[in-house]
């Protein structure tokens, strides 16, 4: 395997110049892969293991997030786009998109992370053509700057084209704790990929201090989960470290009936522990730094920084039917989805998530906490709640 070589000279605008426009069109060879799995717990009560996040419209756009996902890569994919989803959310995802063809929907039976998923996708595609690019995107994040994001998806797929696996490394806007952190290593620049560099490593959640300091000395950038890479140049860093997973990848790919036997057989392993971290520390990895308004829609803090704000509610963002939301001297977000009105008076930083069946009230400060007490109720045996 060979990292792409330095054969340019840098780009002078410096990482993030792909913000300069996008070229318009397809790009040929691109299927855009996306693993729409995840129950994002730290969003319940709204997402739910029936009705996980990417099948809700939090942005109250009209579309959905796995909808929006779909929206912002047909320009470059066309109809080449491949969704891997559990069986429970198959007619979901059929409905929000009707133009899905039957083939290019790939039902896992149970859960296994995103490298049996994404891996699944690289094998099915490598049948298909051998030198198939994938982009893996998830499907319940949020990109504010489509043309920036176009732009730089542009660049990833030459490095992609030239050997490398490829991330995203998204500019960090604050010193986030609960996001993953790429080191920036040298420049790589090839024609057609100016701002490509080498990535030096990738970095776990940081404590708040390391995490001032990654913002403070820009060599760092947040890890979106975001990759570029030919299907069978995956499969083959894959099968450096897990080489039966591939196999058994490869055989499900030219035989699909072989799922029931297969799947279960899988290691349950994210696609940066299974393929990522050790490809970077050989030198296999390349980042496209980019500046794209980026956002997982992690909890409802997060989620409470994309919403509109309304003059009526004053400092409280609303999701739902605002006219059932009534706020004076207060500040957070009010998801009003039951059959009531909401009602917050004198609070600070509040989250008030009003559902037919279960009320969260809670703080922005608390909102990674939600997770936890989903187990909780699993615990107790609330499973019609979760």
């Amino acid at each position: 395997m060979s990292t792409p070589s330095p054969d340019a000279h840098p780009h002078e605008d410096g990482f993030d110049g792909a913000a300069g426009g996008d070229g318009g069109g397809e790009v040929a060879g691109l299927t855009a892969v996306i693993p729409a799995g995840g129950s994002g717990t730290r969003l319940w009560p709204l997402s739910r293991q029936n009705s996980p996040k990417f099948l809700h419209d939090f942005l109250g756009t009209g579309r959905s997030l796995l909808q929006a996902t779909v929206d912002r890569v047909r320009p470059l994919a066309g109809d080449r786009v491949m969704v891997v989803t559990g069986r429970r959310h198959a007619d979901a995802v059929r409905a929000q998109l009707p133009d899905l063809g039957a083939e290019d929907l790939l039902l896992e039976p149970s859960p296994r992370s995103s490298m049996p998923a994404v891996g699944w996708a690289a094998a099915v595609l490598e049948r298909r053509d051998p030198e198939a690019v994938l982009g893996s995107f998830a499907a319940d994040h949020v990109i504010d700057d489509e043309a920036a994001f176009a732009a730089s998806l542009r660049q990833a797929v030459v490095a992609a084209r030239a050997g490398a696996l490829v991330t995203l490394g998204i500019r960090p806007r604050y010193a986030s704790t609960a996001f993953g952190y790429i080191e920036l290593g040298e420049a790589r620049p090839l024609p057609g990929a100016p701002d490509a560099h080498q990535v030096r490593s990738f970095v776990e959640k940081p404590e708040r201090e390391v995490a001032q300091g990654y913002l403070e000395g820009g060599r760092h950038r947040w890890n979106a989960g975001i990759f570029v890479v030919r299907a069978a140049t995956l499969l083959d860093l894959l099968s450096e470290e897990h080489p039966e997973m591939v196999r058994l990848l490869r055989l499900l790919a030219a035989d699909p009936g072989q799922l029931e036997q297969v799947w279960g057989s899988l290691e349950a392993v994210a696609i940066d522990h299974a393929v990522a971290e050790p490809a970077a520390r050989s030198g296999h990895v390349t980042v496209v730094p980019a500046d794209l308004g980026w956002d997982d829609v992690g909890d409802f803090a997060s989620l409470a920084t994309l919403l509109e704000e309304r003059p009526e509610h004053g400092g409280v963002r609303v999701l739902g039917r605002s006219s059932d939301v009534v706020a004076q001297d207060s500040t957070g977000v009010v998801a009003a989805h039951g059959d009531r009105a909401v009602v917050v008076l004198g609070l600070d930083e509040v989250v008030v998530v009003d559902t037919p069946d279960a009320l969260l009230v809670t703080t922005r400060e608390r909102c990674q906490d939600v997770r936890g007490m989903v187990a909780t109720l699993q615990q107790l045996g609330r499973e019609d709640l979760t």
